[in-house]
């Protein structure tokens, strides 16, 4: 990918922005393993809105935004999240994406966030052919508790960096940090299945997507649940696309989530069915409900998919 930008030092200022503004935005700072950096937004603090956006507008590499705007399902959640990028592909694909698998003993995240560009452990890279070598980074985990000292070394050794010059996000899916950055995903997820299905993506121009912000779970599984049922169940991505107007209908019809076969339960249903196993879950349900594609070359827009308010009703109340 042929872009003069770095991930990194564009998102940096926005990380020292957040720690600059802890007490404001209702985060904690604190040091990690190895003389690492650590926000936490949602162990030991409540975190904010805002700062669930500023760590949103990190995760997509400082190429996207991220905004709070109402609904009409005033009964179940009355806000949707919007968000759209410039350089979608990089901005979800380089950077958002959770795609860094990170475990050691009891310990289990996938890795997102600007950190992924420079680390390069994932084979998507290979597809984008975009590197970042700046020496500071930061990297955001959906998780409850704080990384050991294990996981710590190898994100800096992956990356060749002093520890020193990396900062955690910790955002579990029980906080409103948690709930804003995972529901951002909701272009991501759109942008990762056109890869899925081999679509070549530079053709893809322009990218936004909403889906609905689910109330606050009591667990992590739970939170983790309602935010995916937000996307899957009540996402709505919108892309311009160029080429022949029979590849775009095709991939319409093939991106929607209801083309899973575990489409139609509650995602914590689903992930408790597959023992709590993130990768024997369909991979075509991690989709929008809903898509629409305009066609740059035609002019013609093509739609396919629907929100299933009744399943969102369910999984959120």
């Amino acid at each position: 990918m042929k872009i003069k930008y770095s991930i990194n030092e564009n998102t940096n200022p926005l990380v020292d922005l957040i720690k600059k503004n802890k007490d404001r935005l209702n985060l904690q700072v604190e040091e990690g393993h190895l003389g690492s950096k650590i926000i936490d937004a949602g162990i030991k603090t409540s975190g904010s809105i805002e700062a669930g956006i500023i760590i949103s507008e990190i995760c997509l590499g400082g190429l996207g935004k991220v905004s709070i705007i109402p609904n009409s399902r005033s009964g179940i959640a009355a806000w949707d999240l919007s968000v759209f990028a410039s350089h979608p592909i990089l901005a979800c694909l380089g950077s958002q994406y959770a795609g860094w698998s990170l475990n050691y003993k009891n310990f289990f995240s996938l890795g997102s966030g600007p950190v992924r560009s420079i680390a390069q452990k994932e084979k998507i890279f290979h597809d984008l052919k975009y590197n970042d070598k700046c020496k500071k980074t930061c990297i955001i985990l959906e998780v409850d508790n704080f990384p050991p000292k294990e996981i710590v070394k190898k994100i800096s050794d992956d990356c060749k960096l002093d520890p020193k010059n990396i900062t955690f996000i910790v955002t579990p899916t029980t906080s409103i940090c948690g709930n804003i950055q995972v529901v951002s995903r909701v272009l991501e997820v759109a942008i990762h299945k056109i890869h899925e299905l081999k679509f070549p993506l530079e053709r893809i121009i322009h990218g936004l997507g909403k889906a609905p912000l689910p109330p606050l779970a009591k667990d992590f599984i739970s939170g983790m649940g309602r935010t995916n049922d937000a996307i899957i169940y009540g996402g709505t991505v919108q892309l311009t696309i160029n080429g022949p107007d029979e590849d775009i209908i095709k991939l319409s019809e093939e991106l929607p989530s209801t083309n899973s076969k575990d489409y139609g339960k509650p995602f914590k249903e689903i992930f408790e069915k597959y023992n709590r196993d993130f990768y024997k879950i369909d991979g075509s349900l991690f989709s929008p409900a809903s898509i629409i594609i305009n066609s740059s070359t035609s002019g013609k827009t093509y739609s396919s998919g629907q929100i299933n308010e009744k399943l969102l009703e369910f999984s959120f109340s």
